[in-house]
């Protein structure tokens, strides 16, 4: 059974794999939007579509848990600290106040204060993270050990966060600290060969969910997975899903998740 909550929701699984989709949301609620330019509601850095591109995982026997609330409210992959996670580059914080292509999201003074940002800590970022938490826990006793998958998606060319074309699919493991080797070369094997461009601990080395939750020597292995998402989708408004592309992602995802799920078992037996 689902479970919804107006941050999230968790469809538990039975298999030890536990999929977030942190920047799926969409929603901005009025006492938020109201102080907010008019790019905010085009909602343009948002993962689109992520929830229907994975939509095969509940079969596989997946956790998933999905954001309800748009990163432009808080961004469920930052640390509550608000420190940046790529010193010295260009990123968003943890109440952003800017799109990735700079346009401000506030008018003047309207930003959040420091009250403000505490307040959607405590309203959105920690329930979801409560949630995260709980549920690898569960899965950790019940199995021996777990695999978190952190899905995201992005614009295949921002100028102002990278040079050029992204690659086509974007691994992070925190540069091998959240995840055993013998998981994640599984997972590239199965890109191996295929026309889809890859890079591991390139521009995206993981966020804050990565870092933060990936610990290989207490049995939790994370990898955060950065998709073009020209790949399956329209990447300027409507920002359509396109059927056609997807239909050629979505299976790889699966081999993916299924051999990292098979060499999760050969460490854990």
């Amino acid at each position: 059974m689902t479970i919804h909550t107006p941050t999230y929701s968790l469809h538990p699984g039975s298999v030890p794999l536990l999929i977030s989709i942190p920047h799926l949301g969409t929603e901005l609620p009025p006492e938020f939007a109201a102080g907010m330019n008019d790019t905010a509601p085009i909602l343009q850095d948002t993962d689109w579509h992520l929830d229907r591109l994975y939509g095969f995982a509940a079969g596989l026997g997946a956790s998933v848990l999905q954001a309800k609330v748009s990163r432009y409210v808080i961004d469920l992959n930052r640390p509550p600290s608000g420190e940046s996670l790529y010193p010295g580059q260009t990123t968003t914080g943890l109440c952003p106040t800017e799109t990735f292509h700079g346009e401000p999201l506030y008018g003047e003074a309207q930003a959040p204060d420091a009250a403000q940002q505490a307040d959607r800590l405590a309203r959105y970022w920690r329930p979801y993270h409560d949630a995260l938490r709980a549920e690898l826990h569960r899965l950790r006793a019940q199995h021996g050990a777990v695999l978190l998958w952190d899905a995201h998606s992005i614009a295949s060319v921002l100028p102002r966060l990278f040079e050029g074309r992204l690659p086509d699919l974007n691994f992070g493991t925190a540069d091998g600290r959240s995840c055993d080797p013998a998981i994640i070369d599984s997972v590239l094997a199965e890109v191996a060969g295929t026309r889809f461009s890859h890079v591991l601990n390139g521009r995206f080395k993981g966020g804050y969910i990565t870092r933060h939750y990936g610990s290989p020597a207490d049995r939790v292995h994370a990898i955060q997975l950065e998709m073009g998402q020209d790949l399956y989708m329209l990447e300027d408004p409507p920002f359509t899903y396109l059927e056609h592309k997807a239909a050629a992602v979505w299976p790889l995802l699966q081999k993916m998740l299924q051999q990292a799920l098979a060499s999760l078992a050969r460490l854990t037996n």
